[in-house]
């Protein structure tokens, strides 16, 4: 099994080799270039992407002390001066997307590639902190704050030296590879575009999925330099089939503009056209297809072109920090979708819908291995939840534990260590499935099956509720001898805990997609629940 990972996880490494190496128009180099980037002034504070600076001193001081090689030295040096000195990986306000995805990445692969550059264990604490807390305030003076982020830059290069056998990586790729400079967004999805025609084919063979996001990026910059599309007004009551109004002639054209009318036949009402047109549109943007017009299908309708090209942008970008997907069995959850992903290898099995945590308690974006399905399960109550939910209820009613099936098992300091009892009212349902990560976020069941009707469904704690567990259950456990649906059935029934170890670990990445490209290679949008997007647009463009 380690080796499966090891193999997956090295073909990632290369995928990302790839992308530093092409993704500026450059190749692998035979000779080591030992020229140092000149320092780029030009990027001023309106322009930077980062809003911390590092001290140059400092760096030099750091590279002297850890006894780096002249080629490390050039690179880190050649890579700082490329950003005028912002940090690469942290800003005032906590870890970067491409912080979390690369430190994601570089745990994966250390606890799974026998060959790889050790992570020290005082690094490993120092980013649980900095990946787990999400209300940091962060300053360039902090002397931990800066030896992390040269500790980072470090390991990138050292990967991206020690993996290629042939030669060298262009200096100019691996320095752009995380943003610079904030950049007007038709001018960055330009470069995207030309750079997708010198790649060609093979790299959408390592990618899929941001070989299909570049296509939609041409189509959308199209629209933006054409205007974008009109704003579509009315109530509800103004879109009836057969009827012709202004608010109909608006809502035509930004469907046509936005693809979902591909005919060229005039059309001036509301007919059955417009409504599969509609129909289009609301699955695309995760809406129940029924060809109605309401209030919500019309806010998504009416975000700007430009808003769309930008989204589509940032997650392309994301999608460069994924692992690359193992051959057997995968479970994928999209956040914003509110969707698991059942598959093997390129094979969808099955999907469902869950339910993930709410924007208080952000389900985090990360990678594990599910290892245990837990029948009937305990619910052990976070101390943070015991504290400010079930202390104030048990002080309105002093019955409530034993109304809610939970008992105090010890103490923690003043708070009561409390766990909830299997059965029917247990708020982990019938059955979890652990895949131990240091967020202690899991999958589970739910007694709360009516949030599975709602179009948004971020509402949990941070765990991920799943719609149908025992299916999940079943799939998981069908190579296990003896395990048929009906002692499946039995167990999560049976008020008893019990825990059955798989066989092989299944991965599970936990990612957060607001643009995709669906199995049905149909481009689906959703709403950034987390406001990860928004943050991302404000340091991203101009």
């Amino acid at each position: 099994m380690a080796f499966v990972k090891w193999h997956y996880m090295y073909k990632f490494f290369s995928l990302f080799l790839v992308i530093v190496a092409i993704g500026c128009n450059t190749s692998p180099s035979l000779q080591e270039d030992t020229s140092i980037t000149p320092r780029d002034v030009s990027i001023t504070k309106d322009l930077a992407y980062n809003d911390l600076l590092l001290d140059s001193a400092y760096m030099e001081k750091f590279m002297a002390e850890s006894g780096l090689n002249d080629t490390l030295v050039r690179r880190i040096r050649s890579f700082y001066n490329a950003r005028n000195y912002q940090f690469a990986w942290f800003t005032s306000t906590g870890l970067t997307e491409q912080g979390k995805g690369f430190w994601n990445l570089q745990e994966y692969i250390n606890a799974y590639t026998p060959d790889t550059i050790r992570i020290s264990g005082e690094l490993t604490k120092t980013m649980d902190r900095f990946y787990t807390d999400e209300r940091m305030t962060l300053s360039s003076q902090q002397n931990e704050l800066r030896k992390t982020e040269l500790y980072l830059t470090r390991l990138l290069m050292e990967y991206a030296i020690n993996n290629i056998k042939e030669g060298y990586i262009d200096r100019q790729a691996i320095e752009s590879f995380i943003p610079q400079r904030k950049e007007k967004v038709l001018v960055l999805a330009k470069k995207y575009i030309d750079a997708n025609k010198e790649r060609g084919k093979q790299y959408s063979d390592i990618n899929p999925m941001y070989q299909k996001l570049l296509e939609p990026i041409e189509q959308y910059a199209e629209i933006v330099e054409n205007g974008g599309w009109p704003v579509v007004t009315g109530k509800s009551t103004d879109f009836k089939v057969g009827t012709s109004n202004e608010h109909i002639q608006s809502l035509i054209q930004r469907l046509r503009i936005g693809g979902y009318i591909t005919s060229s036949d005039s059309i001036n009402t509301y007919n059955n056209e417009v409504e599969e047109a509609l129909k289009k549109f609301a699955t695309q943007h995760g809406f129940t297809p029924d060809g109605k017009v309401t209030q919500p299908i019309l806010q998504e309708m009416n975000i700007t072109a430009e808003t769309r090209l930008k989204q589509l942008i940032i997650n392309l970008d994301r999608s460069q920090w994924m692992i690359q997907q193992p051959k057997g069995k995968l479970l994928v959850v999209n956040i914003p979708e509110f969707v698991l992903h059942v598959k093997e290898g390129n094979k969808d099995v099955f999907k469902m819908d869950v339910v993930v945590g709410k924007e208080a308690h952000s389900t985090t974006i990360f990678t594990g291995d599910l290892n245990q399905v837990v029948f009937s399960p305990y619910w052990n109550i976070p101390s943070s939840i015991v504290q400010s939910e079930i202390l104030p209820a048990m002080q309105r009613n002093k019955k409530y534990l034993s109304q809610k099936n939970m008992e105090i098992v010890n103490n923690n300091g003043n708070i009561p260590v409390i766990r909830q009892l299997p059965g029917a009212s247990n708020s982990l349902g019938k059955v979890k499935f652990l895949f131990p990560n240091k967020f202690s976020i899991y999958f589970h069941d739910t007694p709360a099956k009516d949030l599975f009707a709602k179009d948004q469904r971020a509402f949990s704690h941070g765990c991920i509720r799943l719609a149908e567990p025992a299916k999940l259950a079943s799939w998981l456990l069908k190579d296990m001898d003896g395990w048929n649906d009906q002692k499946i059935n039995t167990a999560m029934n049976s008020n008893t805990e019990q825990i059955v170890e798989l066989k092989n670990n299944v991965p599970v990445l936990i990612t957060y997609y607001t643009a995709w490209v669906d199995e049905n290679d149909t481009l689906r949008f959703a709403k950034d629940i987390y406001g990860h997007d928004e943050a991302m647009m404000q340091r991203r463009f101009l």
